[in-house]
């Protein structure tokens, strides 16, 4: 295995001291150093930045923030977001499938991070955050938001290879991945290790790969906490995700995964490229524009907000044109 990271750049220090650290939750935002999410990451740290300044409710239980950056060297944007730089598996380990290296740079984190809180939420680059969020979990139980592709019960017969039957039922694994997770350190430490030695198990093993595709490290995680008894309260208004949530209603986050096409009357035309369209994957080799046009009269407000949220971010963010035309 690498060995330890080499660098950290420390945390966003706590600017409510009211709570005790013992409730408050620490955002740990999984990356890696490719373009797409590099943008990502500037403007969902933004957006967390505004909620945990509102105060009041959710927002006096934010606590730090830092980004794990799981590279194995720093990029542009350490001085602008804290930052934790990983290192990476060794070569080859991931298969080309990147995201298995988030297992492996979270442990590294917790092994090295002086963190206060104790609580963390796990977070992705491409999670808006709408208001604050407030410590979800409750009775050593972790908070996460239920997938409708995780399905245990559909893969039973994969899944058995790392829960077997002596662990109990399989309904015992949530449908859920490692973000949004809001869960205790504590547990997280155990989980951690767990979570990435099952997703390089599953990854080695054909017929899980086969079996779970891109989702393959959310599985690994389900697993990982069933395995070590962490139940989770399943918050549906956790976050949503446009185009198929219409509203923002009670969310705390927007997860911007689907790409978004409509045409000039508002009909969504998924599948195809739309009149109008918002898709992050537009952006993979530079950032989006300063100033994103709004969609037509008709398309939902979540997306409307979701390309809103956008537009602020870049309009206050230093240096984001010099960037964006980089």
């Amino acid at each position: 295995m690498a060995a330890p990271c080499r660098c950290s750049r420390g945390a966003l220090p706590l600017l409510l001291i009211s709570l005790s650290a013992a409730y408050l939750t620490y955002t740990a935002l999984l990356s890696s150093r490719s373009l797409l999410p590099r943008w990502q990451c500037r403007v969902m740290y933004y957006w967390f930045k505004r909620a945990r300044e509102a105060g009041g409710g959710g927002g006096a239980e934010m606590g730090g923030f830092t980004r794990i950056l799981h590279s194995g060297k720093p990029d542009a944007f350490v001085d602008e977001i804290p930052t934790f730089v990983a290192d990476p598996l060794p070569a080859g380990t991931d298969q080309g499938y990147v995201v298995l290296n988030r297992p492996w740079a979270f442990v590294q984190w917790l092994q090295k991070a002086d963190i206060q809180e104790e609580y963390i939420l796990m977070a992705e680059p491409d999670h808006l955050i709408v208001k604050p969020i407030p410590n979800l979990s409750r009775d050593g139980r972790s908070a996460a938001f239920p997938f409708f592709y995780i399905e245990p019960k559909k893969y039973e017969n994969v899944l058995r290879k790392f829960f077997p039957e002596h662990e109990g039922p399989i309904t015992k694994i949530d449908p859920i991945g490692n973000s949004p997770v809001i869960a205790r350190k504590e547990s997280l430490a155990r989980i951690a290790p767990t979570w990435m030695n099952i997703s390089i198990a599953m990854k080695k093993d054909p017929e899980t790969d086969k079996a779970f595709g891109w989702v393959l490290e959310m599985y690994a995680y389900a697993v990982a906490s069933a395995l070590h008894g962490v139940g989770n309260i399943l918050h549906k208004e956790f976050m949503i995700q446009p185009p198929w949530d219409l509203e923002i209603g009670d969310a705390f986050i927007i997860h911007y995964t689907y790409g978004c096409d409509y045409d000039m009357k508002g009909k969504l035309t998924y599948g195809k490229i739309g009149e109008w369209r918002f898709d992050k994957r537009s952006y993979d080799s530079k950032p989006p524009p300063r100033n994103l046009s709004l969609p037509p009269n008709g398309v939902p407000q979540s997306v409307v907000t979701l390309v809103k949220m956008v537009n602020e971010a870049t309009a206050n963010i230093p240096n984001w044109d010099s960037y964006a035309a980089a």
